[in-house]
This record gives structure tokens, C-alpha cells and sequence, in this order.
């Protein structure tokens, strides 16, 4: 066998489920801030039951910036926090909530041009966990209903 330690695979993929719509828990948030200043949480989402149960589903960030705000509101509704009015939140209080969430494959290019794969959740790839709709899968060009 040879084996070249020298050589680096050009790909590096953190895909660990396929697409699809989860039941997640948070399991982790570290806070930290965005270039332009903003506090910015990142949450890591673990497939919270089913066939891929334990599996890290994504990273997904939280800006607490005007511009966010919407996207941070639909979150927190969907994790059954309160997202009206004026909220004192903590980090901990998003451990161990659960809601239903989109993740789809995403590449791009490093800087040192190493091709980089993930999972992401769409913008608003939020649901209730009580929501009757998840785990079906996409419909294809026969089963669209017009």
C-alpha cells in the first residue's frame, strides 16, 4: 500500500444527512459577533429522532442585527420562545429546544481553494415542532397538483 500524507483531497464534506426537513434539538450555542459588530449566535442542530437520530444536522447563525430581527423572531417562534413585545433572552435558553428544520447542501470555495460542503438551513427553514408537515418527501414533476 502507498500512501501519499502529502496530498489533501481537493473536497471537504460535512454533509452528515441528506436534504430534508428534521425534527432538531439545539444542542449547542457559542455567541460571538459579526465583522460588522453584531452579536451573532451559532446554533448546532442535532437530528432530534428518526433514522439519522444524533447526527449534526447543521450550524445555523442568529444575528441580533436590525436587518435580522425578522429571521431571529421567526427562530425563536418556531423553538416555542417568545418573540414579541421585548424579550430578554440567553443562550441557554435555546439548549435542548426542538422545532422542525430545512437543510439542503451547500458548497463553496475557501480561500485556499479547497471546495467546502455543509449543510445550511434556508432562510426561513423554521417550523414548529408541532407542525403535521415533516419528513415528506419533496414533490417531483408528476405529483405537482395543476
Amino acid at each position: 500500500m502507498r500512501i501519499d500524507f502529502d496530498a489533501t483531497d481537493p473536497v471537504s464534506d460535512f454533509v452528515t444527512v441528506p436534504k430534508g426537513t428534521y425534527l432538531c434539538r439545539v444542542a449547542e450555542v457559542r455567541t460571538g459577533t459579526t465583522r460588522a459588530g453584531d452579536e451573532r449566535w451559532a446554533l448546532r442542530l442535532v437530528v432530534a429522532e428518526g433514522q439519522h437520530v444524533g447526527k449534526q444536522a447543521a450550524w445555523d447563525s442568529l444575528v441580533f442585527s436590525p436587518r435580522g430581527r425578522k429571521r431571529v423572531r421567526l427562530v425563536l417562534q418556531a423553538l416555542g420562545l417568545p418573540a414579541t413585545g421585548k424579550v430578554d433572552i440567553e443562550p441557554g435558553d435555546l439548549e435542548g429546544r426542538s422545532a422542525l428544520v430545512e437543510v439542503r447542501p451547500s458548497e463553496y470555495e475557501a480561500t485556499d481553494g479547497q471546495i467546502v460542503r455543509r449543510n445550511e438551513v434556508p432562510y426561513d427553514g423554521y417550523r414548529s415542532g408541532d407542525d403535521p408537515v415533516a419528513d415528506q418527501p419533496p414533490a417531483t414533476g408528476g405529483d405537482i397538483p395543476f
